[in-house]
């Protein structure tokens, strides 16, 4: 049985003490495909420099609605240029976080078409990250075509959300959140179709239980799987099997 973590962050500082280390162990337990995902120019540049050392390993490339700095055109530039490297599969994490961000967002709104324009141009998939922003992000994906699609990553347990990307054809990815006590994940799970589904980590973040509140890795995967079979009583086998198809597929390996 194999599991391919969609999102997770190896370019992240908390994998500077043992990262080759902790990349191999993932491996070894059946993780045998994963995501690094950038986030900014500095993260993206790092994650390609990480995929090339591994086979398994593959990246995005892009500017998230919490890292846009003053210089956010040229960052797109740059973003532009390193996503023709191979090991780019998608442009993101791209889009909306009015949680952490409330006050730029028409910047942030415009930032997100102009990514989705990149994608569009490159030819790739997008991978949207967006938190307390649903409306918007959902009108915006409405007024500008997305040719590839792409995922709405670590997807908030919103139904009308799932709904409204589903019928947009977008893929829905879900991390380590589902398992929370309190999460009350089973109906927004329910909604999404088999054919449709991901799973993540986000590492090092979002750490599943019953490991919550230490650091995230890609095995913990294998919870979020496992969380997601229970909710729709099927096999782990099928749910790791099928999310590892939709992975390669969405992301054309």
């Amino acid at each position: 049985m194999e599991f391919f973590d969609s999102h997770s962050h190896y370019n992240d500082e908390k994998f500077d003490d043992d990262r080759e280390y902790i990349i191999e162990e993932t491996y070894k337990n059946d993780i045998t495909k994963f995501m690094c995902i950038g986030y900014n120019v500095k993260q993206s540049k790092k994650a390609i420099e990480i995929a090339k050392k591994y086979s398994y390993i593959y990246v995005t490339a892009g500017i998230s609605p919490n890292d846009i700095e003053e210089n956010v055109l040229n960052d797109i530039y740059i973003i532009e240029e390193i996503s023709k490297d191979d090991k780019v599969k998608a442009i993101g994490e791209i889009g909306l976080d009015y949680y952490w961000n409330k006050d730029n967002k028409e910047i942030q709104k415009e930032v997100f078409v102009k990514q989705i324009d990149l994608a569009n141009k490159l030819e790739l998939p997008i991978v949207i990250h967006n938190r307390d922003a649903y409306v918007d992000t959902i009108k915006i994906l409405k007024e500008h075509q997305v040719y590839k699609k792409g995922i709405f990553h670590c997807c908030q347990l919103n139904q009308e959300l799932i709904k409204d990307a589903l019928k947009l054809g977008f893929y829905i990815s879900f991390s380590g959140n589902i398992t929370f006590k309190n999460a009350k994940a089973e109906e927004a799970v329910s909604l999404v179709p088999m054919n449709r589904l991901l799973i993540e980590t986000d590492s090092p973040y979002l750490t599943p239980e019953p490991h919550r509140g230490t650091r995230n890795t890609s095995i913990n995967v294998k919870y979020v799987a496992d969380k997601i079979a229970n909710i729709k009583c099927v096999s782990l086998e099928e749910v790791a099997k099928t999310t590892y198809e939709n992975a390669m597929r969405i992301y054309n390996i």
